[in-house]
C-alpha cells in the first residue's frame, strides 16, 4: 500500500501565544489595552491602544480581541494559547463561568468569532507573568486620554450611577459565628484543624440568620470549611435557599501558623512574623499572602457579577476574604487589609453594576445593632 501526502500534511500548524491585559483609569475610566504575541519564544507583534471611557473588564476583553485578530491575520489556521491574569475572561471565555450580563456576551463573541475557538486554548497566569502586556496597557493610557478625565471619573460616576435604573448586584458578605480560636485571636485559615463554631458562634449564626432573612438574598453562597458551613446553614434554615459551596470563597492559608496565637508566632518565627506585619506580599509558613488572597477575591467577585446580575448574593466566609474584597472594591492600597476587621457574624455589603463592574461599599461589619 502506498500513501501520498501532499504540500499541506507536511506543513506543521503554527502555534502562537498571546498574553493580553486591559486596565481602566477609575473602572469605569479611560481605558486601555495591551497584548502581545509571540511564536516559538519571539515576540511577533506588541499591540496597544486607549479604548475610551470603559471598565476593566471591557479593556482586558479589547486586547484578548486585539490580540486574537492579528493572529487570524497571521494564520487563519494557527492554534493560540491564551494567557492573561483576568481570572474572569479566562473562566468565561473557557466555558467555564456564564456570562449573563448582555454586553460582555458581545464582547466574547467577538474574541470566539475573531479566530476558531476550536484553535484557542485558555489559562490563568499571575500578574507578574503578565508584565509585558500590563506595561503595554499603560503605555497606550500614557499616551491617550488625560489624567484629568480619569479624576472626573473617579469622583463623579458613582453619583451618576446611584441615580440610574440599573440594579446592582448586592453581595452581603457574613462572616462566620465564633469558634474556640476566635477569643484568642489564634491563626485560623484552611489547615486540618476546621474548627466548628463554639456555642456562642451558633448563637451568633441563628441571630445573623435573622437579619439575613429580612434581606431576602437570592443566592446563597459559603466557604465549604466547618464553621461557615454551620453558620451558612443557620442562614439557610431561615431563609429555605439552598448552599453553594464554593472553595474560592476559602480564608487565607497561613500554613504552619495555623492554630497559634500572634505572640506564640512572633517567639517561633520572629523575622517571618515581622515580614508579614510590613508587607501584605509575604506567605506566612508557606500559606497565601494577602496579595495573593485580593486576585482570588477580586476574581470570586467578579464571578458573582457575571452569574447573578442585579441579585442579591449572601456570601458566608471569613474575615481575610471580607477585608480583601472591601479593598477591592474601594481600589485601596494592598496594605489596607491591616487597617480592618471584621467582627464574626457581622454583615458587610458591596454593589456591583453588571454593566460596567462599578463596585461600592454600602456597609462593613455591622452588627451591633442586631445583637
Amino acid at each position: 500500500m502506498s500513501v501520498h501526502l501532499g504540500a499541506w500534511a507536511l506543513t506543521m500548524a503554527r502555534t502562537f501565544k498571546l498574553t493580553a491585559d486591559g486596565g481602566s483609569r477609575g473602572n469605569p475610566g479611560p481605558a486601555g489595552y495591551g497584548a502581545v504575541v509571540s511564536e516559538n519564544g519571539k515576540i511577533v507583534a506588541e499591540l496597544f491602544d486607549v479604548i475610551g471611557v470603559a471598565t476593566n473588564n471591557v479593556a482586558e476583553y479589547s486586547g484578548l480581541l486585539a490580540g486574537l485578530t492579528h493572529i487570524h491575520t497571521l494564520d487563519p489556521a494557527a492554534e493560540v494559547e491564551v494567557a492573561m491574569d483576568s481570572k474572569l475572561v479566562v473562566e468565561q471565555m473557557s466555558g467555564r463561568w456564564q456570562i449573563k450580563h448582555a454586553d460582555m456576551r458581545v464582547l466574547a463573541k467577538q474574541c470566539r468569532d475573531a479566530h476558531p475557538a476550536s484553535l484557542v486554548t485558555y489559562s490563568w497566569i499571575p500578574r507578574d507573568e503578565n508584565s509585558h502586556a500590563d506595561r503595554l496597557a499603560n503605555k497606550a493610557l500614557d499616551g491617550g486620554q488625560a489624567n484629568e478625565l480619569a479624576v472626573t471619573i473617579q469622583e463623579n460616576y458613582l453619583t451618576d450611577r446611584l441615580r440610574s435604573n440599573e440594579d446592582p448586584t448586592m453581595i452581603y458578605f457574613v462572616r462566620h459565628g465564633e469558634t474556640i480560636l476566635t477569643p484568642l485571636r489564634k491563626f485560623s485559615g484552611t489547615g486540618p484543624l476546621n474548627p466548628e463554631l463554639t456555642d456562642e458562634g451558633l448563637a451568633q449564626a441563628a441571630t445573623v440568620a435573622k437579619e439575613i432573612a429580612k434581606i431576602q438574598p437570592d443566592v446563597l453562597i459559603a466557604s465549604p470549611l466547618q464553621r461557615t458551613r454551620q453558620t451558612a446553614e443557620a442562614i439557610a434554615a431561615t431563609t429555605g435557599l439552598t448552599i453553594i459551596f464554593d472553595e474560592i470563597w476559602y480564608e487565607l492559608s497561613f500554613g504552619n501558623w495555623d492554630g497559634l496565637t500572634n505572640d506564640e508566632v512572633r517567639e517561633k518565627y520572629p523575622d517571618e512574623y515581622q515580614d508579614w506585619l510590613n508587607s501584605s506580599a509575604y506567605a506566612p509558613g508557606g500559606g497565601e499572602s494577602y496579595d495573593q488572597a485580593r486576585i482570588r477575591v477580586e476574581a470570586a467577585m467578579e464571578k458573582l457579577l457575571a452569574e447573578y446580575p442585579g441579585q442579591k448574593v449572601c456570601v458566608v466566609t471569613h474575615n481575610g476574604v471580607i477585608k480583601s474584597a472591601v479593598s477591592v472594591a474601594l481600589h485601596a492600597p494592598h496594605d489596607a487589609v491591616f487597617h480592618m476587621d471584621a467582627t464574626p457574624c457581622s454583615i458587610t455589603s458591596i454593589s456591583m453594576w453588571p454593566s460596567d463592574g462599578l463596585r461600592a461599599l454600602r456597609s462593613f461589619s455591622e452588627r451591633g445593632h442586631f445583637r
